[in-house]
């Protein structure tokens, strides 16, 4: 049995099934992955959204292998040096307030539910209004407050208190406003929606209706943050401040960490013992998160995701141009989605076999999300292999779409041939009954009824 067999065997029953892998991958460098049969791959997920400096950027590495042989957990009854030092990172480059560290983006969402929560208690607001398409995690609160019924199918009765608005109409969300409601939950760009902005008007008009009707506006950085987007934060693209954020993912470049960012108004909300986490903001992870922004501001991978990003995104229109079934493209700096007019997951598994990564996403986008320090080079090998992708696509819709109009015109055929056949002999097809004939068995019962009435 060769390795990958033999991991995929142990995997298949050993591990609970709520993932369907296909590959069985071994090494990443810079944007690329190796599998256990030496293949590379241009990796274009990226760990979805985690891997922003690449695979095993050697400074963060580093950063990794020192923290641990010092110090790698000592819990949060005591001070540590890390976590205070990445707390003013993130807070002197988004909203000047304080942080509170666990472990992921839907503990960290989680996290900001109870922040809202506790912050509206007093006054009986603990509403959350989130929006459709949105996507905040897999808990039973977060999976509530995800704005997707996939998500939360087999799981009923699900928490309450969360209200789905329309992405992108404001007076959805207004309509939904009540004297229960404590805050409005958006993302900037959504990921797992399809790939989708927030339009402009929405995103400050969602912080105008919050200040209006004193509620907290929260955002969802967890995919979209930490210079995803061509800034250091999805809201910063739209000059908007919130009052909370959540953020994980790439914080630490693969090592789990997420954080609940907040501003002033809700910095001291949170007391000793109204919220924890065990492994929140470890050593370890806060060393991996301190290597991580140093390298997005050492190598400028906010600017770059901008320029770069945008290089990328002109190839992919220049591709949806030309292909009849590519609707277009969203998204942006180098979070970006084509859009097909059908399912996604043929071409990214046609992309899979050639070497190119990609999610499917929403049932008809194809979600590129590159490492921030991907290189052009690497961005126009992708785009090649994505229009060698999508001929081979089309062609096979071709090819598909042909053998059902040959099957069609093949049960169609014999009934034509035969009507033809018909009419050379000058027959026709006895009719059960003639207009004006009668079956001999009603003519004896008509006679005999006649003869009696006689």
């Amino acid at each position: 049995m060769s390795k990958t067999d033999e991991i995929k065997t142990l995997f298949n029953e050993y591990v609970m099934p709520t993932y369907s892998p296909e590959l069985v991958l071994e090494k990443g460098r810079g944007s690329k992955v190796w599998d256990t049969d030496g293949k590379v791959y241009l990796d274009f997920i990226a760990g979805i959204s985690v891997n922003n400096v690449g695979h095993c950027h050697p400074r963060v590495v580093e950063a990794i292998q020192r923290q641990a042989a010092d110090l790698m957990h000592v819990s949060n009854l005591y001070y540590t040096e890390n976590q205070a030092r990445l707390a003013w990172r993130l807070s002197r480059l988004s909203l000047d307030g304080k942080v509170f560290f666990c472990n992921s983006g839907a503990e960290a969402n989680e996290g900001l539910i109870k922040l809202a929560r506790l912050w509206g208690h007093e006054n009986e607001k603990y509403e959350i209004i989130s929006m459709t398409g949105s996507f905040h995690g897999r808990t039973l609160a977060t999976a509530a407050m995800t704005g997707q019924e996939k998500i939360q199918e087999g799981f009923e009765p699900m928490p309450e208190g969360f209200f789905p608005a329309d992405f992108n109409d404001l007076d959805c969300v207004r309509a939904m406003i009540t004297d229960n409601t404590a805050a409005v939950i958006v993302e900037a760009v959504q990921g797992e929606g399809g790939v989708v902005p927030a339009d402009e008007a929405f995103f400050k008009g969602i912080r105008e209706l919050c200040d209006e009707h004193g509620l907290l506006m929260l955002c969802d950085e967890v995919q979209c943050g930490l210079g995803r987007t061509g800034s250091w934060f999805g809201y910063q693209a739209y000059g908007v401040t919130p009052d909370a954020f959540s953020l994980a993912k790439s914080l630490g470049s693969g090592y789990p960490i997420g954080a609940v960012v907040a501003g002033p108004k809700l910095a001291d909300v949170f007391g000793p013992g109204k919220h924890a986490s065990t492994f929140g903001g470890t050593p370890l992870a806060c060393a991996a998160a301190l290597a991580t922004l140093d390298v997005i501001e050492d190598e400028d991978l906010v600017s770059h995701a901008t320029t770069v990003g945008a290089k990328f995104q002109a190839g992919l229109e220049e591709l949806a141009s030309r292909y009849e079934h590519v609707e277009g493209v969203r998204g942006r700096g180098l979070m970006l989605g084509l859009v097909l007019d059908q399912e996604a997951a043929p071409v990214t598994e046609i992309l899979r076999d050639m070497g190119l990564l990609a999610l499917a996403t929403a049932g008809n986008v194809i979600r590129f999300l590159p490492p921030l320090n991907v290189k052009e080079a690497e961005l126009e090998e992708a785009i090649e292999m994505l229009d060698e992708a999508l001929e081979i696509w089309h062609d096979d819709l071709n090819a598909a779409a042909e053998a059902m109009a040959e099957a069609a015109g093949a049960v169609e055929e014999p009934a034509e041939e035969e009507a033809a056949a018909d009419a050379e002999t000058g027959e026709e097809a006895p009719a059960e009954e003639e207009a004006g004939e009668e079956a001999p068995e009603e003519a004896a019962e008509e006679a005999e009824e006649e003869e009696k009435a006689e």
